[in-house]
């Protein structure tokens, strides 16, 4: 069976999204999503407002959170060529879930873990403010926090870029400035599948491969190691993968009994994008979640 009423990937003020929980539990409705995850990036401040949210609205919740992991895998240039992607990536994405009520012991761990990720956001954040400076672009640490009410990230820098007219949009902001590898951008040390999924499930939690077709990785290849680093799924129908790329990654996940999660990744209205909206085939999602 399909269905079009899960997303299990969108974002909020609380990291790089452009709407509140409660704005964004309203789209959810009314773009009738029913079963409905928040993975802020390196954060889980939002669980609680969204929980609510939800509940008021019908919405089954599952708390959720996006780890940022390290690069594990060597990238093709021709594949990242292929899917249209400007730059090797720097990281990889890890969607981590917790349908049922998390272990409180291991639960207790994995906030003790994520809070340093989360918290090295805003010293990374004022390097790159730095570097933005040094290049003649006069932008306050101050605006560039205040726009973030939660995690901030390289989305509010840009924001702030914008703004001042230093860049006409983000994906400027982005593909001169602030983008993987370029001058302003600050990389940190970052955790391994292997590690982020181990204590996930050790507090009742299951992972998801964020945007796989990000990575520029024989989509095989990387299943095989997803496998190998025990992540229990991948987010085959991801709202920047074709039909046909979503077709080909469900077909290799069920070859290698895999699952597959679903999302919109939503951030903002513009360019059109809207949250849900995305099929996936429910005997195909993790059961804890297809059970929601």
């Amino acid at each position: 069976m399909w269905s079009s009423s899960f997303d299990l990937h969108c974002h909020t003020t609380h990291s790089d999204g452009s709407l509140s929980v409660d704005e964004l539990a309203d789209a959810m409705s009314e773009q009738s999503v029913t079963v409905w995850s928040l993975t802020d990036h390196d954060t889980i401040a939002g669980w609680d407002e969204a929980r609510i949210a939800a509940s008021q609205r019908g919405i089954a919740f599952i708390p959720g959170v996006e780890l940022t992991c390290d690069v594990e895998l060597p990238w093709d240039d021709g594949i990242l060529e292929a899917n249209a992607r400007q730059r090797p990536p720097s990281s990889w994405h890890l969607l981590a879930y917790f349908p049922n009520e998390p272990i409180e012991e291991g639960l207790k761990k994995f906030e003790e873990w994520l809070s340093p990720l989360h918290e090295d956001r805003v010293p990374r954040m004022l390097e790159m403010i730095d570097k933005v400076n040094a290049f003649g672009m006069a932008i306050e640490a101050d605006d560039v926090l205040s726009r973030a009410k939660g995690s901030v990230g390289r989305p509010h820098l840009a924001m702030a870029m914008v703004d001042a007219g230093y860049v006409e949009s983000m994906d400027e902001a982005f593909e001169k400035w602030l983008g993987d590898g370029r001058p302003c951008n600050v990389e940190r040390p970052k955790p391994s599948l292997a590690e982020a999924s181990a204590l996930v499930h050790a507090a009742g939690g299951i992972t998801s491969l964020a945007h796989p077709r990000y990575y520029g990785v024989d989509y095989e290849t990387l299943i095989q190691h997803l496998k190998a680093s025990k992540v229990d799924a991948i987010e085959a129908f991801h709202r920047s993968q074709s039909d046909e790329e979503r077709y080909r990654i469900w077909k290799l996940a069920e070859q290698y009994n895999l699952r597959v999660t679903v999302g919109s990744d939503f951030h903002s209205f513009r360019g059109g994008h809207r949250p849900g909206h995305m099929p996936v085939i429910v005997r195909s999602l993790p059961e804890l979640i297809s059970s929601a």
